[in-house]
């Protein structure tokens, strides 16, 4: 085992003296030590039950013979940390994330890892060290919260709360309405229940086969999501006792069939980021035209919040993850030959799955739509690429032309729209806020909720170099690449420049010439940095394009 390198042998007495310090007995120390990676916080309400699942994951490793080791890392509340310049640690995180889970598995030489993530970007970082240290490893997330129904039959979740905002700014929703909506929006723990980043991920650690079926969808209340931790625990020994590695699951093929499900799904755009910085991890090349191509023919099956009326946990009863995976396969949209964490193959995982309710789940001989539900967008503004989430799009804003209302930062857009600046036809443009720019590439839930809260969603698009909440909805294009801070063109762009998207078709331009664009750039300066200490400071000077995941190299 590879933990023998901290407990055997007389060299190592001063290590199992450091253990006895603890309580572990030999009979402990004799078993396979798995690693329990563990951000349970009392600031993220995905990840403030995750002490109870923890014990579960506990109990399930030594139900099958191993010991766990439980340690904490970090994690950050998007939702808390938006709309401020909190929100610039978020995707700054996931690369800490991943150093941690890294640093903590390397220095201490344990056999096999469970991760336990809750919300957005600790998922695909611990994705990203189950990559990188490439030793048996089970993902368990902390499953979503529940969404809360109203008196009219709707449902409320977060991003509700974000558009009341919106709608009170303007005059269509009084004080009361907006405290009913914050007071009863989030009704408990778990990640926020519509299919926003968090869930995405979750679903998709699912989907390629790091996480036990289930895993994406079974609320984070119910007795079934301790179970499962406890079946995760079991099976990260018998990953370990097999030898089954995470570059043996991470295949090509495994992300093919993630983005799949994405497509399927009507994940996040946020998805794109965090796939294509998982596979770099695992040595796969994940490119932004593989993920139109794949887009292109995989039907939308789920019109999940904040695209639909529908919440994680109405996926949950239609038959979850594993019932869209089979309908996949059964299709030939996704390659059941794929190994999971199970030790089967994806096929025999899901064969006994079946969409139960069809209104939730939509087969693919009758899909929502027949191309996936995010597209990546190119053109003179995004020669590298933009991201959209298109199920989340009004079908009459899937082509817009308009004149461009061209702000620096989110702070500055946010007073524009609340300040009624914006009007019907508009397309908001919000740049240095990528990567390297922002630093750290905030989500622009605060203006797309205020556009939609304002009843614009219908008229006005918004174009960014930072990205957006999965929650947010609208003809809301991001991840414009190069970004502005590294001299794209979205930094030329001027306030009465005619933008023309069309995502049918692809693309995302300006109405300028190429020569128009060169005079522009020969004047153009690169701005003095927003943050030049600290840890934000560094990120900025290593971080790649989001075209590229986002990465630190």
């Amino acid at each position: 085992m590879r933990s023998d390198e901290v407990k055997q042998n007389a060299e190592r007495a001063p290590h199992r003296s450091l253990f006895r310090a603890m309580g572990y007995t030999k009979e402990e120390l004799d078993r396979p030590l798995i690693g329990v990676a563990n951000p349970r916080s009392e600031i993220v309400p995905g990840h403030f039950h995750l002490n109870q699942l923890a014990e579960a994951v506990k109990a399930g490793i030594r139900i099958a013979g191993g010991t766990p080791v439980e340690f904490g890392t970090i994690g950050v509340c998007d939702g808390i940390a938006m709309g401020h310049a909190g929100m610039r640690y978020s995707l700054a995180s996931r690369e800490i994330i991943a150093d941690e889970c890294e640093i903590m598995a390397e220095a201490h030489r344990f056999d096999g890892m469970v991760f336990l993530p809750g919300c957005d970007k600790i998922i695909p970082g611990m994705l990203m060290a189950a990559a990188r240290l490439d030793i048996p490893a089970v993902v368990v997330t902390g499953g979503p919260m529940l969404s809360y129904p109203t008196d009219d039959g709707k449902h409320l979740d977060l991003n509700s709360v974000f558009e009341a905002v919106g709608a009170y700014k303007a005059g269509k929703a009084t004080e009361a309405e907006l405290t009913y909506c914050e007071d009863n929006a989030c009704p408990g723990c778990g990640s926020c229940s519509g299919m926003f980043t968090a869930n995405s991920m979750a679903c998709l650690s699912e989907a390629i086969g790091m996480a036990l079926p289930g895993n994406g969808t079974i609320p984070a209340v119910y007795a079934e999501r301790v179970r499962l931790a406890k079946q995760a625990g079991m099976q990260a020994v018998e990953l370990v006792r097999r030898d089954i590695r995470p570059s043996q699951i991470l295949t090509k093929t495994a992300f093919a069939n993630a983005l799949a499900v994405d497509m399927a799904l009507g994940c996040s755009t946020n998805s794109v980021l965090h796939l294509t910085a998982i596979a770099r991890e695992a040595g796969v090349n994940l490119n932004l035209d593989l993920i139109n191509e794949i887009s292109a023919k995989v039907p939308n099956l789920c019109r999940l919040a904040p695209s639909g009326p529908y919440h994680v946990e109405d996926l949950y009863r239609a038959g979850g993850v594993s019932a869209v995976i089979h309908e996949l396969i059964e299709n030939g949209y996704y390659d059941g030959s794929n190994q999971t964490v199970l030790g089967v193959s994806m096929k025999e995982a899901v064969e006994h799955a079946k969409i139960r309710n069809s209104t939730v789940i939509h087969s693919c001989k009758e899909p929502y739509s027949k191309t996936g539900g995010i597209a990546i967008l190119k053109g003179n503004i995004a020669p590298d690429g933009a991201v959209v989430k298109r199920a989340a799009v009004l079908e009459s804003m899937m082509r817009h032309t308009g004149t461009a209302k061209v702000f620096d930062s989110e702070e500055e857009a946010i007073s524009a729209i609340y300040g009624m600046q914006i009007q019907s036809g508009d397309v908001v443009v919000i740049r240095y806020e990528g990567p390297k720019g922002g630093p750290g590439m905030r989500e622009m839930l605060g203006p797309t909720s205020a556009i939609a809260g304002m009843g614009l969603d219908s008229t006005v698009a918004l174009i960014t170099d930072g990205r957006f909440s999965g929650a947010s909805r609208g003809a809301a294009i991001g991840h414009v690449s190069p970004e502005a801070a590294s001299g794209g063109n979205i930094g030329l762009l001027k306030t009465g420049d005619v933008i023309e998207i069309d995502i049918p078709a692809g693309t995302l331009n300006v109405r300028l010439s190429g020569a128009e664009l060169e005079e522009r750039k020969k004047s153009w300066q690169p701005p003095e940095p927003r943050v030049k200490t600290g840890y934000l400071a560094r990120y900025a000077r290593m971080v790649s394009s989001a075209s590229e995941g986002a990465v630190v190299k």
